[in-house]
């Protein structure tokens, strides 16, 4: 991780993992709280999931992008489309909850974006990256037989 913004998307990720792991233990516990759980079960298992997501991007996979866009995609997604359609279309008042999941739910589908987006666009990414300081010395073969055939040769007498 060279670039500023994985670290930030990174930093945004273990936030917001942090955030849904507050709403799901106060959902368990029934404490009033504006946020709420969409389904207690699936939540506990994303929890997981996006723990084994976050390591994944931090070693640059897009396996683990992948994964955590998906996931996110099936849990947030659903459920954001479907609260914005009932915001267009209510016609008297709604509660603070429904409010404030559609607001979560817009930034968990916000990160799993910019992840994906971030490391597909990453240049570096890749598991062999070439480096030409340092290439021509490890992966040269011809120039190790040359060195070893010359110093092979040179029996240099030592008083």
């Amino acid at each position: 991780m060279k670039n500023l913004s994985t670290w930030l998307l990174v930093m945004f990720m273990v936030m917001f993992w942090g955030f849904r792991i507050i709403v799901a233990v106060m959902g368990e516990l029934s404490i009033e709280f504006p946020f709420t759980p969409l389904n207690q079960q699936m939540e506990v298992i994303l929890l997981f999931v996006t723990l084994l997501c976050i390591i994944l991007v931090v070693k640059r996979k897009v396996v683990g992008a992948l994964i955590y866009l998906l996931t996110y995609g099936m849990y947030f997604g659903v459920d954001l489309m479907n609260n914005i359609s009932l915001i267009i279309g209510a016609e008297g008042t709604l509660s603070i909850n429904t409010y404030s999941n559609t607001f979560a739910s817009l930034i968990g589908m916000i990160i799993a974006i910019a992840v994906i987006l971030d490391i597909l666009l990453d240049k570096s990414r890749k598991n062999n990256p070439k480096d030409k300081k340092t290439d021509w010395f490890y992966k040269n073969e011809k120039f190790d037989r040359q060195m070893d055939e010359r110093a092979d040769k040179n029996n240099y007498r030592t008083l």
